[in-house]
């Protein structure tokens, strides 16, 4: 069995980062780019090899989301589109829906909606207020700002985080960073409706409605070599455990323990260790239709978590491990992983094979 090496995962992503930050300054703009997209659209024949997150919307089209040419949606055809065709950036970072059905996608140059017909930039509203409403979409704001987004059905909210107290220091060790210690990779909505933001730098920030928390450990975001991964992935258990990034961990969250600064709390949390011998870092977690949780690495398959043990489901291109970005579940229960060099592939119920547009069912 391969080994996650989390120095080489660290390379990976710094790649990965500083070719994103050559692009993720948002503007704000009211642009509409207003051409429809032609019904006689030409359709491809095949989808992109570097896939960075899979989607199915409310009429069943599946989306894919490419790491730099754009979203394929495929129904009974394929059909692709990129900024020749309205959307803002290329590299697709998320996809989501809201309540009417407009598909919205996260890029690095900005959040582009699609009602159907035409792709239109969403316009920024900086620095508003920290608030919930149940109808909100949240998106990441780029790797050089401090902070998210939030659409409330009309326009994106920017929201600024308080200032961590481990920023001062994290600045004096790096001082020549080009991104934001703040830029944010993940985003999760957990049982009781609160917002977990995990950053690149600065740990994990949580906003319940109220009040804005965060929680630090070195070893979630610095590996043992000296470099930063940053939280990549969160998500809850059926009994109520938090797992953030690797399986060394899980935390059962308390209440907020003491004020550390002008909005910003010390979430408290009980820290219990895990009997997992492989403890491989993951990027992407879902949780099946049984809760279950599925924890995708990087380069070291994917593992099902069962109570206290891991089922480890490799996914190869013969004998060489192929490298993972992303794991999602469709409205059937269906597992899906976007790759960076593979395409897409789909869990058969024994294992992940690769998905055929020509055959996929």
């Amino acid at each position: 069995m391969v080994k996650l090496q989390r120095a080489d995962l660290c390379t990976f992503f710094s790649i990965v980062t500083m070719l994103a930050c050559l692009s993720c300054n948002v503007q704000n703009t009211s642009q509409v780019f207003n051409e429809s997209v032609s019904e006689t659209k030409l359709q491809s024949t095949e989808i992109d090899s570097s896939i960075w997150v899979v989607y199915q919307d409310s009429k069943s089209n599946f989306w894919f989301g490419s790491k730099d040419k754009g979203a394929y949606r495929f129904n009974d055809s394929l059909t692709h589109f990129s900024q020749n065709d309205g959307l803002i950036g290329n590299q697709i970072r998320a996809i989501k829906e809201d309540s009417i059905g407009n598909i919205f996608f996260e890029t690095t140059e900005g959040i582009s909606m699609f009602d159907g017909e035409s792709f239109e930039p969403l316009l920024v509203v900086e620095k508003s207020e920290w608030r919930v409403e149940r109808k909100d979409i949240w998106f990441s704001a780029g790797y050089n700002k401090n902070g998210v987004y939030r659409y409330d059905g009309q326009v994106l909210h920017y929201l600024q985080f308080p200032k961590s107290p481990h920023e001062d220091n994290f600045r004096s060790k790096y001082p020549n960073i080009t991104h934001s210690p703040y830029g944010v990779y993940c985003i999760y909505k957990d049982s009781k409706g609160h917002i977990w933001f995990g950053t690149s730098d600065m740990g994990v920030y949580r906003f319940d409605g109220q009040s804005m928390s965060y929680m630090y450990e070195k070893h979630l975001t610095e590996t043992p070599e000296g470099g930063t991964f940053g939280i990549r992935s969160i998500a809850e258990d059926s009994n109520g455990f938090f797992w953030i990034c690797n399986t060394n961990y899980k935390y059962k969250v308390a209440q907020n323990q003491e004020v550390e600064g002008k909005g910003l709390m010390t979430l408290d949390y009980n820290k219990l260790k895990t009997n997992i011998k492989e403890a491989p870092y993951f990027l992407s977690i879902v949780a099946d239709n049984d809760r279950n949780l599925w924890m995708l690495t990087f380069d070291n398959g994917v593992w099902k978590n069962e109570g206290d043990s891991f089922i480890h489901y490799p996914v190869k291109d013969g004998a060489k491990e192929i490298q993972l970005l992303s794991i999602y579940k469709d409205k059937q229960g269906t597992l899906w992983l976007g790759t960076l060099n593979k395409g897409v592939y789909k869990f058969n119920g024994i294992s992940f094979e690769p998905f055929n547009i020509e055959q996929p069912y």
